[in-house]
């Protein structure tokens, strides 16, 4: 059946949507990313609880992550392996199948892209052409190795579909040796499968379809590598998706290779739907022959819902904002798209694929990936009673959301003018915006759950007794570490403060160039030297690391970041650090070789660690107030001290003056 444009929205995301011979309820995808809650290679328990979740928010399609359909392929420490996942898919599928999300399995084989380290075996690859990252040289694969190939495809599509799964999904996406046979950057041979590169694709997918019976057929496919030179264009990608939509039954469109490892999953830096063009044009070509899905970045209920009015797509891919709120869907379709908790594109929680085996999460929903460990937080408390939270940043929002939630009877106290703490600071920084929305969100729901906020208030030790008191008072300037003989010295946090109060960095600044120093290696860092550039002045970023921005290369912007910097012309001083600061100039020594140089500066903006603000002292403590760290261990402490608040036994020394 020909597939009718979404035109004019009479097509409702939250509605139902035919793929293949199944129905799903949505027409939302939760899409398959890594998320280290396997043991071994198996999916595990942890698995089952994470997808069951989204399935009873209301999520039309569920692909589990990527199985390897060979022993060969073992990307990262905990990737499934589909031999071993049989038990692991049908316990997930027992699980989502009372809340009627279609459940698949994704599967493929990474190719040159994955690692050796676990294996300790060859890579394989369509030619003997190192790997862009790793710079690691694959085996070219034999005929045998590409039979062996397609049959563990085939072979697992049976697995799943013996599981009770409802299909599979074909990953020929950025990661995968599908895509690498796909592409002239990578596919050198000489024998059929170079002549036609698209053969091996057209034999999985047949072999597939073959033991899969009456299930979903999914592929996801790479329609734009970002490499023109010899990479898969926009205009191939049309022309694959067309040649293979009468063989699947929804086609997932994606871009990026090996030479733009940001491209598929890329930070807050990117606009949200950056995909859409591209999807556009590849459902154009499609003619209805298959549904097609957007994938890229679409966090909020009405971009998603604009894609299918528009007609850009008949599905959309929500996975991170799924992580953020698993309820998103079932909000959207009881009226309440504002209660959704929205996802703010950091990548700090849920891009998992590094060698310290992260577990999946959220910086604003941490108990994504802790199903079966956190406690939710709905329900009420045995007694509720009055409790006090000092500091109105992010965790002592998320305290407050969660005491009200369950029945208590909340008192936020902020010495300050606004709620929001570090975080609306963190929002001023180059590019980051996007993390007000999700302060915005928790100022939303504390008032929404009736909580007596009480602004430029300062709260003292005598005002603690005789209630239950959760603090979250915040952080001061931790030490320097270099002596300030004339000039200007100013704290990051304090320079992001003034900016968002409304003033200008040169009202705080004197003129002349600015040397950012940053010790940290995060986004704190390389943001402030952004912004500055950007409002005109000759800056300088100081680091101790061998580039700058080290540990953005967790979040996946490492990269991108150091490329921004150079266009913004900010001067790079790396493994660098500050050892005094005077009138007009930094003396910066490297930290290797002891050469130090003057560096002209008429101001340092400091972007160290920053100290709990001890000044008061409570039992319940949360986020800066313990160790300042992150957005996500604010609102992962500010909810655990609200849950210990709540399990507490009732004060009985007196209820204090609210």
């Amino acid at each position: 059946m020909r597939l009718q444009p979404a035109v004019g929205g009479d097509v409702e995301l939250t509605g139902p949507v035919g793929l293949g011979p199944r129905t799903a309820p949505s027409r939302v995808l939760f899409g398959p990313h890594v998320t280290n809650l396997g043991r071994g290679r198996a999916l595990s328990d942890r698995h089952v609880a994470y997808y069951a979740e989204r399935a009873a928010g209301g999520t039309g399609v569920i692909v589990t992550e990527v199985a390897s359909v060979d022993p060969s392929d073992h990307p990262y420490e905990r990737a499934p392996l589909a031999a071993d996942c049989a038990a692991g898919w049908a316990a997930v599928a027992e699980a989502c199948r009372p809340h009627g999300a279609l459940v698949l399995a994704g599967l493929g084989h990474t190719g040159s892209q994955g690692s050796s380290a676990y294996h300790q075996r060859a890579l394989w690859a369509p030619s003997r052409v190192p790997d862009v990252a790793s710079r690691e040289l694959p085996v070219e694969l034999e005929a045998d190795e590409i039979r062996r190939l397609v049959a563990g495809f085939a072979e697992a599509a049976a697995t799943a579909s013996a599981a009770g799964l409802d299909g599979v999904e074909i990953a020929a996406g950025q990661h995968s040796l599908l895509r690498q046979f796909l592409s002239g950057l990578t596919n050198h041979r000489t024998d059929a499968h170079g002549q036609d590169r698209a053969l091996l694709l057209r034999e999985v997918l047949g072999a597939v379809r073959e033991r899969l019976g009456d299930g979903v057929l999914g592929l996801r496919l790479s329609c734009d590598e970002l490499a023109p030179w010899a990479g898969i264009t926009p205009e191939r990608g049309a022309e694959l998706a067309a040649e293979f939509a009468a063989a699947v039954d929804y086609l997932v469109v994606v871009r990026g290779s090996a030479m733009g490892t940001s491209a598929t999953r890329p930070d807050l830096h990117t606009p949200p739907g950056f995909n859409t063009g591209l999807c556009r044009d590849v459902r154009t070509a499609v003619a209805g022959r298959t549904p097609v899905v957007l994938q890229g970045s679409v966090v909020s209920p009405e971009q998603a819902q604009r894609a299918l009015d528009d007609g850009v797509a008949d599905l959309v891919e929500m996975t991170r904002a799924q992580i953020a709120d698993p309820r998103l869907v079932a909000l959207v379709r009881d009226g309440r798209p504002e209660r959704v908790r929205p996802c703010v594109l950091c990548n700090q929680k849920c891009r998992v694929r590094d060698a310290r085996n992260p577990v999946v999460s959220c910086v604003g929903e941490p108990r994504s990936g802790h199903e079966t460990e956190d406690p939710p937080v709905s329900g009420t408390d045995p007694a509720p009673r009055e409790v006090l939270v000092v500091g109105g940043g992010p965790a002592g929002l998320e305290a407050a959301r969660v005491l009200a939630l369950r029945g208590h009877d909340v008192l936020l106290a902020e010495r300050g003018g606004q709620l929001g703490g570090a975080a609306r600071w963190a929002a001023r920084v180059h590019g980051r915006d996007r993390l007000g929305a999700l302060v915005d969100w928790l100022v939303a729901e504390v008032r929404r759950l009736g909580v007596r906020i009480a602004l430029r208030t300062p709260v003292a030790a005598a005002d603690l007794g005789g209630r239950e008191v959760v603090l979250a008072t915040g952080s001061v300037p931790g030490p320097r570490g270099y002596p300030v003989r004339g000039g200007t010295a100013l704290d990051a946090a304090a320079l992001l403060a003034h900016l968002d109060r409304g003033g200008t960095a040169d009202e705080v600044l004197p003129a002349g160039p600015v040397a950012v120093f940053d010790p940290v290696g995060d986004a704190v860092g390389v943001g402030v030297a952004e912004l500055l550039a950007a409002a005109g002045r000759d800056t300088a970023l100081l680091t101790p690391d061998p580039v700058a921005g080290t540990q953005l290369a967790l979040t996946g912007d490492l990269a991108d970041a150091n490329a921004r910097l150079q266009r913004a012309g900010v001067r790079l001083r790396t493994r660098s650090v500050p050892r005094a600061v005077t009138a007009g100039a930094v003396l910066a020594e490297h930290v290797l070789t002891g050469v130090r140089e003057e560096l002209p500066a008429a101001a340092v903006v400091h972007c160290g660690h920053r100290l709990p603000d001890e000044a008061l002292d409570a039992p319940l403590r949360a986020g800066d107030r313990t160790a300042p760290r992150t957005l996500h261990e604010a609102v992962l402490e500010g909810r655990r001290a609200a849950l210990a608040a709540g399990a507490a036994a009732p004060v009985t020394a007196g209820k204090a003056a609210g």
